[in-house]
């Protein structure tokens, strides 16, 4: 009894500490993604598709992980958590309160070559929706956009840091 009691304690005190464990940062979403864009240009789009794609590959950093994206369709190439996002067209997906952020990742790498957006989107593992922030950049020869997203970051803010 004492052995099951101890165990759940050290259980809870466990799930607690991972829920205390400190957000991302803004600089450490850009830098990710920055760094995905270079790996993009030294390697290639085959190679960067198949290491962003990876699950355990070098573009997963704990709750961090990088989304590639397509310019001349609304699709994704790779994405690590959500697989079954790429390849499907994503035009009409919304969030929970009907933003259209796939489109809006695409405008931004378009538009603005490099930028913040918030939205409301699942974490890994849970299906409510929480508010997120994604940091979108487009690549050098404008054919494809990465993105990275964190909670706990406010895109207004980090947007305006950034400049």
């Amino acid at each position: 009894m004492k052995k099951a009691l101890l165990s759940t304690l050290v259980l809870a005190l466990v799930l607690c500490g991972a829920s205390l464990a400190p957000a991302a940062t803004p600089q450490e979403v850009v830098d990710l993604v920055k760094s995905a864009v270079k790996h993009y240009q030294d390697k290639g789009q085959e190679a960067t598709v198949a290491a962003v794609a990876d699950k355990n590959g070098p573009f997963v950093k704990g709750e961090l992980y990088v989304f590639m994206g397509t310019m001349d369709k609304m699709e994704l190439f790779a994405h690590p958590v959500s697989p079954q996002l790429v390849g499907k067209d994503l035009t009409t997906i919304k969030d929970v309160k009907g933003k259209l952020f796939f489109v809006e990742f695409r405008n931004i790498a378009r538009d603005k070559g490099a930028g913040w957006t918030e939205y409301w989107w699942p974490k890994p593992g849970s299906k409510e929706a929480e508010p997120k922030a994604s940091y979108i950049m487009i690549s050098a020869d404008k054919k494809v956009w990465f993105g990275c997203g964190a909670y706990g970051i406010d895109a207004k803010a980090a947007e305006a840091q950034a400049k």
